[in-house]
């Protein structure tokens, strides 16, 4: 009356599950299937994070620098860089805007600064804009320039967004101490300008 599943029922999935449990044993005995199976591990886990990219001192690079990696910079570049994290060594030199989600200076950076953190050792020199959203600077780090905390400095634009918004609109005719071309007419008086 009743049925059994066909979990139980033999046939091909049985054998199959027989197959599997040989197989198994099979394992068990042989030494080298057991590397086998350790090798087998490592693929199904995601892969290590690559070691940084590292510019060495005697290296100038004119141009940008774009990875999603990490960069230690000790030599020259003329250019800008981003990357995930960006450690300028001490003797690095670098012309052009930085944007990384950590930046760590220890060398001389001329240009814009933008990062998630930013750390200035006591051997750095920034000359330039640091726009961050947390900022470390070490007594003896030489700096020149602005700090300015966002909560997003990784995107280009969001500080001067507001900046021109509020520029277009103000009003388009100048102020009343402040003589019109001739094409537009006499410059109004005080009173007039007042009324």
């Amino acid at each position: 009356m009743f049925s059994k599943s066909k979990i139980n029922e033999p046939g091909p999935k049985q054998s199959g599950a027989d197959n599997g449990t040989a197989s198994s044993s099979d394992t068990k005995s042989s030494p080298n299937a057991g590397a086998t199976m350790s090798n087998t591990t490592p693929s199904t886990t995601p892969k290590s994070k690559p070691a940084p990219s590292v510019l060495s001192s005697d290296l100038t690079i004119t141009g940008n620098l774009r990875t999603t990696g990490d960069i230690q910079v000790e030599g020259t570049v003329q250019g800008d860089i981003r990357a995930h994290l960006l450690t300028v060594g001490e003797s690095a030199n670098i012309e052009g805007e930085i944007v990384a989600d950590d930046v760590v200076v220890t060398g001389r950076v001329v240009g814009k600064v933008r990062g998630l953190k930013v750390r200035l050792t006591s051997t750095a020199r920034v000359e330039g804009d640091i726009i961050h959203k947390t900022i470390a600077i070490e007594s003896g780090a030489h700096f020149e320039g602005s700090v300015q905390r966002a909560e997003d400095p990784l995107s280009t634009g969001a500080p001067n967004v507001s900046a021109s918004a509020s520029v277009s609109s103000a009003p388009r005719t100048p102020p009343p101490s402040v003589p019109r071309p001739a094409a537009a007419g006499p410059a109004p008086t005080a009173e007039a300008s007042k009324g």
